[in-house]
């Protein structure tokens, strides 16, 4: 599963820089590309835990 979240990342950048670097650029080809890209990202941050973990800290007292 997280091959696959590599992948997409990869090959998201690929495509965009590819439909890119062309004079007749197609832009649903770029816009397929930057898609693929951010969905990459996105399912690889879901998996990274969050900084602030409320868990882990002390109570303060009520007052």
């Amino acid at each position: 599963m997280k091959y696959l979240n590599y992948l997409l990342i990869l090959v998201g950048a690929i495509v965009a820089i590819y439909s890119k670097a062309g004079e007749d650029q197609n832009q649903y080809i770029l816009i397929g590309g930057i898609v693929l890209l951010m969905v990459g990202v996105y399912r690889i941050s879901k998996t990274i835990p969050s900084k602030n973990n409320n868990d882990n800290e002390p109570k303060k007292p009520e007052q």
